[in-house]
């Protein structure tokens, strides 16, 4: 099976490529594919000798052209940054000067990285469908995952989003109950980075209640939300819902203070010099500190599912609703536990959502469906629309004053914006 990887020079690539070796996938060829050539390579050669360290018998090649490396793929994952680190940097610094939180998945800053991808994104996989495998999967790592894959599906691509937030909360929940990560499996529902644990099932027993009781202090301190809160909802969200439950505390706590853009571009300044030593076989534990816990563990799994490998296995998914959450339209975008196969995922069975937990999901996927039609169609107004509609946003004065903020940023990006 060849796997290409879009966006594959990342210093995080090596995280994936030490699951693809690891964990002993069937990859007959795994291709990194990035524009910065330089960075590639210190990156593929270093890909090349973690295969070799366990001895997989897999071919690990790079290239800056994408058609080339695409081509008779079995599948794409796709995990591009447009901007670099940094245009992150500039996501999470120009919404505070409105006192709104600068993340780069939510709020403005999260608007602004959606509209410089989503073009990018469907470009590339047009090119995919011509040159790859008919049929091939594009999996989408690329962030926000929500909106990146609505574009991806309304575009007629084979795709599905992923997200490692939930593999994250298996481990932990795991390592709680002395069990096998795999005997747990995950009531895990919302959007994309807006998502909830409203149950953790072991051999069908719902394990959750007693994990909370026993571990709240260290799973609070973990998503970064108060103990009252998350005793209150009685399921573990995200931590990024801490945006949305203490966000005035996030804008204050951020100001003046190095963004975790700058805090990651430092980190990878090190890890490249790192990489180009070739007596390293292994990835460093500084990696650990670059993010994206477990997403070998989750890409490599859920691609043995789609090839038809594994289909028992549950995944974190971003998904068609298709009647999953009833208050949203069939077409909308939801991350869900899933199992999959060559057909692709499907979606574990989800008991009614309580109001409050519905009411936050239903507002943010009408943001979503703004950006990404500002994303597709450009202009200002969209722009302030999505913005005005955003949970953490939503009043005019904001709204207004980030529009022209968001679209002076962005001008390097936004064709349409010049």
């Amino acid at each position: 099976m060849k796997i290409a990887v879009v966006g594959g020079g990342s210093t995080y690539t090596p995280e994936l490529v030490d699951g693809f070796a690891r964990l002993g996938s069937t990859v007959s060829e795994l291709v990194l594919i990035d524009p910065a050539a330089e960075r590639l390579e210190i990156v593929g050669a270093f890909a090349a000798r973690i295969f070799r360290h366990y001895g997989h018998p897999g071919r690990v090649t790079w290239t800056s052209d994408l058609d080339a490396g695409v081509a008779d793929a079995d599948a794409v994952v796709v995990q591009l940054r447009v901007g670099g680190q940094e245009a992150r940097i500039t996501d999470e610094t120009f919404p505070l000067d409105c006192g709104c939180v600068g993340q780069e998945t939510t709020g403005a800053g999260g608007l602004a990285k959606a509209l410089r991808t989503v073009p990018v994104i469907l470009d590339v996989a047009d090119r995919i469908r011509r040159r790859a495998k008919p049929g091939a999967w594009i999996v989408d790592f690329t962030n926000p995952v929500g909106i990146v894959t609505r574009a991806l599906l309304d575009a007629g691509h084979r795709a599905v989003g992923l997200c490692n937030v939930a593999i994250g909360f298996q481990r932990r929940f795991a390592g709680y109950l002395g069990v096998d990560p795999s005997a747990v499996v995950l009531d895990h529902i919302g959007l994309n980075h807006l998502t909830w644990e409203r149950a953790a099932l072991v051999d069908g027993v719902d394990r959750l209640p007693g994990l909370l009781a026993d571990h709240m202090s260290e799973i609070a301190d973990e998503v970064d939300i108060p103990a009252p809160v998350v005793a209150m909802l009685g399921a573990v969200p995200s931590y990024y819902l801490s945006y949305f439950y203490q966000h005035d505390k996030h804008v204050r706590e951020s100001r003046g203070e190095k963004t975790r853009g700058q805090r990651v571009a430092e980190i990878e300044a090190t890890l490249l010099d790192m990489y180009r030593d070739v007596t390293l076989t292994e990835k460093p534990a500084l990696l650990g500190e670059r993010g994206g816990a477990y997403y070998s563990e989750a890409a490599v799994g859920l691609l043995a599912s789609l090839a038809g490998l594994d289909d028992t296995s549950v995944h974190s998914v971003n998904i068609r609703n298709n009647g999953t959450l009833p208050f949203l339209p069939a077409d909308a975008v939801i991350e869900v536990s899933a199992r999959a196969c060559l057909d692709g995922p499907a979606p574990l069975p989800v008991t009614a959502l309580p109001p409050d937990l519905a009411a936050l999901i239903t507002h943010t996927w009408g943001y979503e469906e703004l950006a990404l039609d500002a994303a597709l169609r450009g202009g200002r107004d969209r722009v302030y629309r999505a913005l005005l509609a955003h949970p953490l946003i939503g009043q005019h004065e904001y709204a207004d004053a980030l529009t022209d903020k968001l679209l002076a940023a962005g001008r390097a990006h936004l064709a349409w914006a010049r």
